[in-house]
């Protein structure tokens, strides 16, 4: 069979299984529709987390990155890898303790603030439109390229796909699609990674292939070494040496780790299980679970550059293979031949190149470069769509409970009944997706940039919010809200002028101190924590009981009791 009917199997199989465990998991109460009844097993949850974790930018975008940038890709490897880690040890056993159902839920109650609350809805909301945004974009283009579709198309179909069983199951049919598409996502993401490695080193451990020597097929050495002097006889920077600032590479860094602990869907994985210790077991294992993917990207992007340069450069276009057309057909990777020789000329220097690559594509594309089995390729499809559709998700269940539960029930309609919170939850999930749709056709950049600005905003406006508010007791409303909103208005502004008022000036030289709008996350972080402690000093602390609640989150013992006198300010 071809590619496209292989694509069409996997896919078909794979959606299936998830639309039927949407069905048999349907959501009947909003405690299953916002955590899942609270009850599921640590294992089957850090299979989730990692799923929701692992998201277009992870699967698809991340190694394409590092295969362009190199060195300095890496960032996005250590940044989302502490992040994480951060999460796991700092935040999330604290947040279950506490026990509500969202991060605007902790936010209100802890900052005793409807206004807080207000804040922290709109905050999150902002996220997550951004985040689901890249996802959208990389489900967009996985199936203009292998259903061969138009990318407009290809997002039409994942957000009616996701739509369907986010709507349907909430966040109890969430979770156990999403513990199928990580079997789904990390199968197809190693299967051809120990191909590729066997072909070019012997190895069949992909993160060993990374720093070992090439079979004499590929030109022998160590495959670092070859990547270093091709890119150098190309005229591209060299592989192993970055070339971005210090101080952008560790503000990036940061912002993506801030960002991490702050992001709203993926700290309400930690509330879907039964107690704080199941909390603990099921980050460990999400750990286990992201670490498969993470130690294997960087050599997935050293196979898929080495194989691209070996592959196109200097090469007869009627003579290229079959993927370069294929590929060409979605206009992201274009071929213009300046000099009429018929040949392409791939260099770093723009005045001579001839090819025009899109990053996104490298993860996809490389199986089809290294001549893999059609059927390796089409379970590529099948994983990076189950990684853009498991995060896009839960993302959308985050707008919907920002708004069915943290705006409507709590603060603007305490009235209405459950079955009515319930159809507010799905109304908001089919109003995000239309608008999520809307920026995946019409992305302001690549996936994982997309996303890292999505990390940015998250860091700069709940990361200090919830760290002070779990470990500083002193930590009052009007320190929280002024931070939030400073962090959140300082780093929003950075990246709308950069990239969307005035993308041309968007240079090192232009930046505020050299950090990129990937990195001013960071500042923003900053910034809201200086704000909050200096609002806080200078206003009343928190009541009584309110500091009271603080000191039993982080002790030992039963769940808090979490005062509601003060809901009203």
């Amino acid at each position: 069979m071809n590619v496209q009917l292989w694509t069409y199997v996997f896919v078909a199989l794979s959606f299936g299984l998830y639309i039927g465990i949407a069905v048999w998991s349907r959501a009947a109460s909003t405690n299953d529709f916002y955590v899942a009844g609270g009850g599921v097993h640590p294992l089957a949850n850090g299979m989730a987390t990692a799923a929701d974790w692992m998201s277009a930018a992870s699967f698809i975008s991340m190694a394409g990155l590092i295969s362009f940038l190199g060195r300095d890709g890496a960032f996005y490897l250590m940044g989302w890898t502490g992040g994480y880690v951060l999460l796991a040890l700092l935040l999330a056993p604290y947040l279950r303790k506490f026990g509500k159902f969202t991060v605007p839920d902790f936010i209100g109650d802890r900052y005793y603030s409807r206004s807080a609350r207000m804040v922290a809805i709109f905050c999150a909301i902002s996220v997550s439109f951004v985040y689901v945004c890249g996802q959208m974009q990389g489900a967009g283009i996985v199936f203009s390229r292998f259903l061969e579709v138009d990318i407009t198309t290809g997002v039409i179909i994942g957000m009616t796909i996701v739509f369907f069983y986010a709507v349907m199951g909430g966040m109890k049919g969430i979770t156990y699609t999403q513990v199928a598409q990580y079997c789904v996502l990390i199968f197809a993401y190693m299967v051809p990674a120990i191909f590729i490695s066997l072909m070019m080193t012997g190895n069949p451990i992909p993160q060993l292939g990374f720093g070992a020597e090439l079979t004499e097929e590929y030109g022998g050495g160590y495959l670092l070494d070859r990547l270093d002097s091709l890119s150098e006889e190309l005229g591209f920077a060299t592989y192993t040496a970055g070339q971005r600032a210090t101080q952008d590479v560790f503000f990036i860094t940061a912002a993506l780790m801030f960002g991490t602990a702050g992001l709203p869907h993926v700290i309400i994985r930690f509330f879907t299980v039964p107690s704080v210790r199941d909390a603990r077991k099921s980050a460990a294992y999400a750990l286990v679970f992201i670490a498969i993917l993470y130690t294997t990207a960087p050599a997935v992007a050293a196979f898929a550059k080495t194989n691209l340069l070996n592959t196109v450069n200097n090469a007869s276009y009627e003579e290229l293979p079959s993927w370069f057309s294929t590929w060409e057909t979605t206009q992201l990777i274009q071929f213009d031949d300046q000099n009429g020789d018929g040949r392409v000329q791939y260099s770093g220097d723009p005045a001579i190149n001839e090819l025009t690559v899109n990053r996104d594509i490298m993860v996809l594309a490389n199986p089809e470069i290294a001549g893999l089995p059609n059927w390796v390729v089409a379970l590529v499809a099948a994983g990076a769509l189950a990684a853009a559709l498991s995060t896009a998700a839960g993302l959308l269940l985050v707008i919907s409970t920002a708004v069915s539960h943290d705006l409507l029930k709590r603060s603007m309609m305490p009235g209405i009944s459950e079955k009515q919170e319930l159809l507010f939850a799905r109304l908001a999930i089919f109003v995000a997706i239309l608008i999520a749709g809307y920026f995946g056709i019409n992305p302001p950049g690549f996936v994982a940039e997309v996303v890292a600005f999505a990390f940015g905003l998250a860091a700069a406006s709940f990361f200090p919010a919830i760290v002070l508010g779990i470990f500083y007791r002193r930590m009052n409303r009007e320190g929280a809200i002024a931070g939030m909103l400073s962090g959140f208005l300082f780093t929003a502004a950075y990246i709308i002028f950069f990239k969307f008022v005035s993308p041309e000036s968007s240079t090192p030289e232009n930046w505020w101190f050299g950090i990129s709008p990937e990195g001013i996350g960071t500042v923003g972080t900053l910034i809201n924590a200086a704000v909050a402690l200096t609002v806080c000093r200078f206003s009343p602390a928190p009541p009584r009981d309110i500091q009271n609640m603080v000191e039993e989150i982080r002790l030992p013992g039963n769940v808090p009791t979490v005062p509601l006198s003060h809901q009203s300010h």
